[in-house]
C-alpha cells in the first residue's frame, strides 16, 4: 500500500468512526427531544443521501465500460493456450474450482448467519422507503427473474437489441450486465486469434478504456472519506443501532469464511493434491501474506509471493512465473467471496432474499466479476454494484459496507494471494520434468 492509499485508507475509516459516533449521539440526544431527531433525520434524507449519493454515481458512471474491457481484454491477454498444454489446463481449473468453492462458502455462511435479518423487518421497511425512490422498479424486476427456464436463460444473457439491454432504459437504470459479460468474453475469444500485430491494438485499445475507468474510480474514491461518514450518519439515525448489530455480523461472517477458506479449503488441497504439510506450508508464506493484509495488493506482493515459491516451497522458475502473475490477474476466490457475501447481504437488507436458482447464477457472476476487477482498492465496488442490478437489488444499498469495505479488501486480497501460492504448488508437483522451459507469463495484476 503506497502512502497516498494508506492515507486514504486511514481517512475512510475515520470517517466511519466519526459517522458512528455522530449518529449514536444524534439517538441519544434524540430520545429526550423527539424533534432532534426528526430534524436530523430530515437533513439526512434531503442533504446528506443526495451528497453521498455523488460518490455512488462515480461508480455506477465506469459500471458498463469497466466490465466490458476488463474481461474482454483479461481474454485476449491469455494468448494461445493450447501452446502451454497441461500447465495451463491444471493451472485454470484449480483457478475455477478455487472461486467455486469459495463463492459456494459464502453464499452458506450469508444463508446461514443472515447478519442482513438482524434489522427487524420494520427497520428494513424503514430502509428500502428512504434508501431509493425507485425501489418498487428494482422488486418489479426481481419478481420477473423468479421462474428460471432455459428461455428465461437465454433472453437474459442474449437480448435482441444488445446496446438497448446495456445502456439501460431510463435515466435511473444501469443497465443489464449478464449480456455484457456474453459479449465481452465472445469479443476477447475472437481477440485471441486475430495476427498479433491487431491482438497488440485491441489489447491497448480495452487496456486504455481500463485505465481511464479507474482513473475516475480514483476520483470517486477521493470522495469517500466525505461521503462515507455522511452516508453511516443518515444510516444509523434512521434505523439506530440495528444496523450497527447487522454490520458487525456481516463482517464476522465474511472474515471467518475467508480464514476457512485460505486455511481449510487449501490446507485440504495441500494434503491430498501434494504431499507437503499444511502447517509447514502457512509457516513458510507466512510473510507473503503478512505483506498481502497489509498492502491490500497482489500486485505488491506478487515479486515476494514468487520470490518465496522459488526459493522456499521449490517451485521450478517456469511454473511459479506463469502461475504467480496470472494468478494476481484471474484467481480471485477471496474477492468473489466477498461480492457474494456483499450482494446477499443486500437483498437481506431490502428483501426479499434471492432464490436457490438466483444464489447459483450470482455464483457464476461472482467468478466472471471477480476475473474483472479493476487492481485498485475499492475496484470491486462498481461490478458489485452491477450485480446487484442483476437481480434487482438496489445498487445504492452498497453504502451500507462502504466503511469496512477497506477492512475486508485487506482480507480477501490476503485469500486471493494465498491461494495463489497453493495452486504454485500443487500444479508444480503434478507437472513432469518435461514441462521446464516455458516463459513466464506477465499479466495485470489486481487488488
Amino acid at each position: 500500500m503506497s502512502a497516498s492509499s494508506a492515507k486514504l485508507a486511514n481517512r475512510i475509516l475515520g470517517g466511519l468512526v466519526v459517522g458512528l459516533i455522530a449518529g449514536l449521539i444524534t439517538i441519544a440526544v434524540g430520545r429526550a427531544f423527539p424533534e432532534f431527531l426528526s430534524g436530523a433525520q430530515w437533513v439526512s434524507k434531503e442533504i446528506f443521501d443526495p451528497a453521498g449519493q455523488i460518490f455512488l454515481r462515480l461508480l455506477f458512471f465506469v459500471i458498463i465500460p469497466l466490465v466490458f474491457a476488463s474481461l474482454a481484454v483479461g481474454v485476449v491477454q491469455l494468448g494461445r493456450l493450447d501452446k502451454l498444454g497441461p500447465l495451463a489446463g491444471k493451472t485454470f481449473g484449480l483457478f475455477l474450482l478455487n472461486m467455486v468453492i469459495g463463492v459456494a462458502l459464502a453464499l452458506v455462511m450469508m444463508d446461514v448467519v443472515k447478519p442482513g435479518h438482524a434489522l427487524s423487518v420494520e427497520k428494513r421497511e424503514e430502509l428500502r422507503s428512504s434508501y431509493t425512490s425507485d425501489i418498487s422498479q428494482h422488486i418489479e424486476t426481481r419478481e420477473k427473474q423468479q421462474a428460471v427456464t432455459l428461455s428465461t436463460i437465454v433472453e437474459m444473457f442474449m437480448p435482441k437489441n444488445l446496446l438497448g439491454a446495456v445502456t439501460g432504459q431510463t435515466r435511473g437504470s444501469i443497465g443489464e450486465v449478464l449480456p455484457l459479460i456474453l459479449f465481452a468474453l465472445l469479443v476477447g475469444a475472437v481477440g485471441v486469434g486475430l495476427a498479433d500485430a491487431k491482438r497488440a491494438q485491441l489489447i491497448s485499445s480495452l487496456e486504455l478504456v481500463n485505465e481511464l475507468m479507474t482513473g475516475i474510480v480514483h476520483y470517486a474514491l477521493r470522495l469517500a472519506p466525505y461521503a462515507v461518514p455522511l452516508m453511516i450518519y443518515s444510516v444509523v439515525v434512521r434505523t439506530g443501532i440495528e444496523i450497527l448489530l447487522a454490520l458487525g455480523l456481516f463482517v464476522t461472517g465474511v472474515l471467518g469464511v475467508l480464514a476457512l477458506h485460505l486455511f481449510g479449503t487449501m490446507s485440504l488441497w495441500l494434503k491430498f493434491m501434494t504431499k507437503r504439510s499444511p502447517l509447514a506450508f502457512f509457516k513458510i508464506v507466512k510473510p507473503v501474506l503478512i505483506t498481502a493484509f497489509s498492502t491490500s495488493s497482489s500486485a505488491a506482493t506478487m515479486a515476494a509471493s514468487i520470490a518465496v515459491c522459488k526459493e522456499e516451497l521449490k517451485v521450478s522458475p517456469s511454473v511459479s512465473g506463469f502461475v504467480i502473475p496470472l494468478g494476481a490477474t484471474m484467481n480471485m476466490s477471496g474477492t468473489a467471496l466477498y461480492e457474494g457475501c456483499v450482494v446477499l447481504f443486500v437483498a437481506q437488507v431490502f428483501g426479499p432474499d434471492l432464490a436457490i436458482g438466483q444464489q447459483m447464477v450470482l455464483l457464476l457472476l461472482s467468478v466472471l466479476s471477480a476475473v474483472a476487477v479493476a487492481g485498485i482498492p475499492g475496484g470491486s465496488l462498481p461490478l458489485i454494484a452491477g450485480l446487484c442490478m442483476t437481480f434487482g437489488i438496489p445498487p445504492e444499498g452498497i453504502a451500507i459496507i462502504l466503511g469496512v469495505d477497506r477492512l475486508l479488501d485487506m482480507a480477501r486480497t490476503t485469500v486471493n494471494v494465498g491461494a495463489d501460492l497453493v495452486t504454485a504448488v500443487i500444479v508444480n508437483d503434478s507437472m513432469p520434468p518435461e514441462s521446464e522451459g516455458l516463459e513466464p507469463v506477465h499479466e495485470r495484476a489486481q487488488t
